[in-house]
């Protein structure tokens, strides 16, 4: 299964929490994290480091662009 199916998968299970406060918050993603397989956790750091990396490379491509004249 590709990153592409994961996704799609993991869209369908989507888990929300409204967090009381900061440890609330921390309380409640550790618990999550600390349920999910050792596929799930690496599989959810490599989306996470594609995504930087497509937000890096938009970066330089703006960088590269020509500025608009007004």
């Amino acid at each position: 299964m590709g990153i592409k199916e994961r996704s799609a998968e993991r869209r369908k299970k989507i888990v929300a929490h409204r967090a009381a406060n900061f440890a609330d918050a921390e309380k409640w993603d550790l618990e999550f994290w600390q349920n999910r397989s050792p596929e799930d956790r690496l599989s959810a750091l490599v989306a996470i480091h594609e995504d930087v990396a497509k937000v890096e490379r938009a970066r330089r491509a703006a960088r590269r662009r020509p500025k608009k004249k007004r």
